[in-house]
């Protein structure tokens, strides 16, 4: 597994890429670099959860890390023992969206409150929804490598952090990830098992709850807003889930093309349809050119 997103093929042969598959990664890569939680719930509630979800204090985010962690020792133990290896080749999102959804009404109506229990609940229904958008991107569910990519996606999407080599976002975070993600399955594999409490599966788990903590407390101020009640708890909840399915599809989506094409033409790929996305949006050099343009034009060059 590549570590160092920086080194990269300085040209990749686009001929081989189907435009079917650039179109799915041209997606993914807008979805895993520029997705945006807050702002799914300004779409979906209007602008005051937008800002209320903006502003975490640190009181609540103390909150939210410790019900996060919690959370993720639920899901990881879901991962390992219940998640089905086989099922329909359609995920099955409308579903699990509304089971996330009921399972918020009580954050609308005791806010923070109730995260500590609801968290883990709604957390495992969303795993087992990803592992659904997984296994319909040809994942192999029995490998726990496999496993622990459903977990990961917790970690995935906010963009705009630092990582190695000073880069930012998706590939950075898979990067950061790949060793502990590499040292958890060989445990699992080992052992047969996933302690929690083993120090690999610590280390994973507190690198994930780093990035899904500062999510868990954007939704819990969501739900703290006073003119909330039980059904628009529901709603924030129902776009919590959204987001994370749709961080799901994309993230199965570049494994799925890493598993055809090779890891390092994808995210070579990948990000230059990142930097295109970028300088459309800053207006720079490649300003008003859409990603599909600009490969377009690199395949005329190679």
């Amino acid at each position: 597994m590549v570590t160092d997103i920086d080194i990269l093929p300085p040209e990749t042969d686009l001929t081989k890429f189907d435009e079917a598959d650039l179109d799915a990664l041209r997606k993914a890569v807008a979805t895993l670099e520029h997705s945006s939680l807050a702002a799914r719930f300004s779409s979906v509630l209007g602008r005051q959860v937008d800002l209320a979800a903006q502003f975490v204090p640190e009181p609540v985010l103390a909150v939210a890390n410790r019900a996060t962690m919690a959370a993720l020792r639920v899901a990881l133990r879901a991962a390992v023992k219940s998640l089905p290896a086989t099922g329909k080749t359609t995920p099955s999102n409308r579903a699990h969206m509304a089971y996330v959804a009921l399972s918020g009404a009580a954050g609308g109506t005791l806010g923070l409150m109730s995260l500590p229990v609801e968290l883990p609940i709604s957390t495992t229904i969303m795993l087992r929804s990803i592992a659904d958008i997984a296994r319909s991107e040809g994942e192999d569910l029995t490998q726990p490598e496999a496993r622990l990519a459903c977990l990961e996606v917790f970690a995935l999407g906010s963009g705009g952090e630092t990582g190695p080599a000073g880069e930012s976002g998706y590939l950075a975070m898979r990067a950061l990830l790949a060793k502990s993600v590499s040292e958890a399955a060989r445990f699992m594999i080992q052992r047969g098992v996933a302690d929690e409490t083993a120090p690999v599966m610590v280390k994973l788990l507190t690198q994930i709850a780093a990035r899904f903590g500062i999510i868990v407390g954007q939704k819990a101020m969501a739900q703290a807003v006073p003119v909330l009640g039980a059904l628009t708890g529901a709603a924030v909840n129902a776009a919590f889930a959204d987001h994370f399915q749709a961080l799901a599809q994309a993230h199965f989506t570049v494994r799925r093309l890493e598993r055809r094409y090779g890891q390092e033409p994808v995210q070579d790929v990948f990000t230059r349809m990142r930097q295109a996305l970028r300088d459309k949006r800053t207006g720079g050099s490649d300003a008003g050119r859409a990603p599909l343009q600009v490969l377009s034009d690199l395949r005329k060059k190679s």
